[in-house]
């Protein structure tokens, strides 16, 4: 039986159209969780996400307007603010990229 976090991998990869990398034989930074033409996937999964995060999700979406994506701002204390980090659903990731598909 797949470990969980396998599991979610390969979903993420179906999901994006892309291939889950198996972890045998590679090293931390040698090659993505999942291969894929656009994204270098990188897939964490937790038993528990902070509740902060699905908050600001939350607040995001109560303020979107007919077709907006909610989208959450990372930003930490002397970081570049055009490093932070996007966040934005998978589900919206997902339709975005069909949308990009069709011409």
């Amino acid at each position: 039986m797949d470990k969980t976090w396998k599991r979610i991998e390969r979903e993420v990869a179906k999901h994006l159209g892309g291939v889950r990398v198996p972890v045998s034989g590679r090293q931390r930074g040698d090659s993505p969780d999942v291969l894929h033409p656009v994204f270098s996937v990188e897939v964490k999964h937790r038993e528990y996400l902070p509740a902060w995060l699905f908050d600001a999700m939350h607040q995001a979406e109560a303020s979107t307007r007919g077709e907006q994506v909610p989208l959450v701002i990372l930003h930490q204390k002397g970081m570049s603010v055009p490093m932070s980090f996007a966040v934005i659903r998978f589900s919206d990731l997902i339709a975005m990229s069909k949308k990009s598909d069709t011409p």
